[in-house]
Protein backbone atom coordinates (compact mmCIF):
# COMPACT_ATOMS: atom_id res chain seq x y z
CA UNK A 1 0.00 0.00 0.00
CA UNK A 2 1.14 3.33 -1.06
CA UNK A 3 2.06 5.97 1.88
CA UNK A 4 -0.12 8.33 1.18
CA UNK A 5 -3.28 6.16 1.10
CA UNK A 6 -1.99 4.79 4.45
CA UNK A 7 -4.14 7.96 6.09
CA UNK A 8 -7.71 7.11 4.34
CA UNK A 9 -6.91 3.50 5.27
CA UNK A 10 -7.03 4.09 9.10
CA UNK A 11 -9.81 6.36 9.02
CA UNK A 12 -11.44 3.78 6.94
CA UNK A 13 -10.44 0.97 9.94
CA UNK A 14 -11.73 3.34 12.42
CA UNK A 15 -15.11 3.94 10.81
CA UNK A 16 -15.70 0.64 10.86
CA UNK A 17 -14.85 -0.40 14.44
CA UNK A 18 -16.83 2.76 15.38
CA UNK A 19 -20.02 0.94 13.58
CA UNK A 20 -19.11 -1.97 15.30
CA UNK A 21 -18.49 -1.64 18.28
CA UNK A 22 -20.26 1.65 19.01
CA UNK A 23 -17.53 3.65 20.81
CA UNK A 24 -14.80 5.58 19.04
CA UNK A 25 -10.59 4.48 19.41
CA UNK A 26 -8.23 6.92 19.56
CA UNK A 27 -4.81 6.93 19.07
CA UNK A 28 -2.25 6.99 22.07
CA UNK A 29 -4.83 7.38 24.58
CA UNK A 30 -6.93 4.49 26.75
CA UNK A 31 -10.39 5.24 27.34
CA UNK A 32 -11.59 6.75 30.69
CA UNK A 33 -13.24 3.49 31.46
CA UNK A 34 -9.68 1.25 31.45
CA UNK A 35 -7.99 3.98 33.56
CA UNK A 36 -7.05 3.26 36.92
CA UNK A 37 -9.20 4.25 40.02
CA UNK A 38 -7.18 2.72 42.88
CA UNK A 39 -7.35 4.73 45.61
CA UNK A 40 -6.24 2.30 48.27
CA UNK A 41 -2.54 3.25 47.35
CA UNK A 42 -2.41 7.05 47.66
CA UNK A 43 -0.73 9.97 48.52
CA UNK A 44 -2.39 11.88 51.15
CA UNK A 45 -2.64 15.42 52.50
CA UNK A 46 -1.60 16.58 48.66
CA UNK A 47 -2.61 20.33 48.48
CA UNK A 48 -3.66 22.22 44.78
CA UNK A 49 -1.93 24.71 43.57
CA UNK A 50 -5.22 26.91 42.35
CA UNK A 51 -8.74 25.56 42.53
CA UNK A 52 -9.58 23.07 40.18
CA UNK A 53 -12.52 21.41 38.56
CA UNK A 54 -12.80 17.52 39.32
CA UNK A 55 -14.16 15.81 36.24
CA UNK A 56 -15.41 12.29 35.47
CA UNK A 57 -12.75 12.04 32.84
CA UNK A 58 -8.75 13.28 31.98
CA UNK A 59 -10.42 15.88 29.70
CA UNK A 60 -11.28 19.50 29.94
CA UNK A 61 -14.78 19.41 28.52
CA UNK A 62 -15.77 15.97 31.10
CA UNK A 63 -17.94 16.76 33.43
CA UNK A 64 -17.02 18.64 36.69
CA UNK A 65 -18.43 16.35 39.42
CA UNK A 66 -16.56 18.59 41.93
CA UNK A 67 -13.97 21.59 42.80
CA UNK A 68 -10.57 21.39 44.78
CA UNK A 69 -10.05 24.48 46.42
CA UNK A 70 -6.87 26.18 46.16
CA UNK A 71 -4.66 25.20 49.18
CA UNK A 72 -6.97 22.52 50.26
CA UNK A 73 -5.81 18.91 51.03
CA UNK A 74 -6.80 16.11 49.37
CA UNK A 75 -5.57 12.85 47.74
CA UNK A 76 -3.82 11.94 44.49
CA UNK A 77 -4.78 7.97 44.00
CA UNK A 78 -2.74 5.63 42.00
CA UNK A 79 0.35 5.69 43.67
CA UNK A 80 0.83 9.33 42.40
CA UNK A 81 1.16 7.96 39.15
CA UNK A 82 -0.02 10.56 36.36
CA UNK A 83 -1.79 9.82 33.27
CA UNK A 84 -2.32 11.01 29.39
CA UNK A 85 -5.88 12.71 28.63
CA UNK A 86 -6.98 15.52 26.83
CA UNK A 87 -4.42 18.94 26.85
CA UNK A 88 -4.43 22.07 28.81
CA UNK A 89 -3.18 25.11 30.09
CA UNK A 90 -4.26 25.37 33.75
CA UNK A 91 -1.68 27.14 36.65
CA UNK A 92 0.68 28.70 34.13
CA UNK A 93 1.54 25.46 32.25
CA UNK A 94 0.34 23.31 29.07
CA UNK A 95 -0.30 19.67 29.51
CA UNK A 96 -1.55 16.57 29.06
CA UNK A 97 -1.17 14.42 32.24
CA UNK A 98 -3.65 14.23 34.42
CA UNK A 99 -4.08 12.95 38.11
CA UNK A 100 -6.66 10.40 40.00
CA UNK A 101 -8.20 11.79 43.34
CA UNK A 102 -9.62 14.78 44.70
CA UNK A 103 -10.50 16.56 48.52
CA UNK A 104 -14.49 15.83 48.81
CA UNK A 105 -14.97 14.01 45.26
CA UNK A 106 -12.54 11.84 43.59
CA UNK A 107 -12.33 12.32 39.66
CA UNK A 108 -9.31 13.61 37.13
CA UNK A 109 -7.66 16.86 38.22
CA UNK A 110 -5.01 18.05 36.33
CA UNK A 111 -1.54 17.37 37.23
CA UNK A 112 -0.60 21.26 36.50
CA UNK A 113 -2.44 22.19 39.40
CA UNK A 114 -1.47 19.46 42.57
CA UNK A 115 1.66 19.95 44.45
CA UNK A 116 3.38 17.94 46.82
Amino acid sequence: MKLKYLGTALGTAALIGTALTGTIATAGTASAASLPRDCSKAIVNVKAKETVNVRTSPKTSATAVGIWGKGKKGTVCNDGKAYKGGSYKACGKKSNLWYYGGDKKTGWVPKTCINW
